[in-house]
């Protein structure tokens, strides 16, 4: 999946604090524990993401 770099969140989003702190855990996973600098880019984008979702949001 490709992702704009900004660390801007969109305040369009529809996921929720769920689906998006899901999408974390995976990429901690993915990564083995140690992120690399695109990794970084994209962890940064999306706890911007989590912290600005919904948590009442149904997924």
């Amino acid at each position: 999946m490709l992702h704009n770099m900004s660390t801007t969140v969109e305040p369009s989003s529809e996921r929720s604090a769920a689906e998006v702190n899901e999408e974390i855990r995976a990429l901690w996973l993915r990564s083995g524990g140690t992120l690399s600098v695109e990794q970084r880019e994209e962890y940064q984008r999306l706890v911007l993401e989590w912290a600005a979702a919904d948590p009442e949001h149904a997924a």
